[in-house]
C-alpha cells in the first residue's frame, strides 16, 4: 500500500477487529485488487473490508458480505457493529 493513511487505517481496523474477538485477515501483499478479491473469494472469506484512498477521504471503508455480494461505504467506527 503506497497511501500511508490507507495503511494506518488498514492496520487500526485489523487491530480492533482481531481486539473484539473478530478473526481478520490483513492481506497487505503487493497484489492488485483483483487478485486479492480472488483469493479472499476463494478461502471463503464471509466479509470483505476494503480500505482505500477516494472512501477514506469521505470518512468511509467499503464492506462487502459475501452472502450477498453488494458493497457499500460504512464509517470505520461501524464496522464492529456490522461485522461482530
Amino acid at each position: 500500500v503506497k497511501s500511508a493513511p490507507v495503511r494506518r487505517m488498514a492496520e487500526q481496523l485489523h487491530e480492533q477487529l482481531q481486539a473484539a474477538g473478530i478473526d481478520a485477515l490483513l492481506d497487505d501483499r503487493d497484489e492488485r485488487a483483483g487478485v486479492k478479491f480472488a483469493d479472499a473469494d476463494l478461502i471463503g472469506v464471509p466479509h470483505r473490508v476494503t480500505v482505500g484512498e477516494r472512501a477514506l477521504r469521505e470518512g468511509m471503508v467499503e464492506h462487502q458480505p459475501r452472502a450477498n455480494g453488494s458493497a457499500r461505504k460504512v464509517p470505520p467506527e461501524e464496522l464492529l457493529r456490522l461485522l461482530g
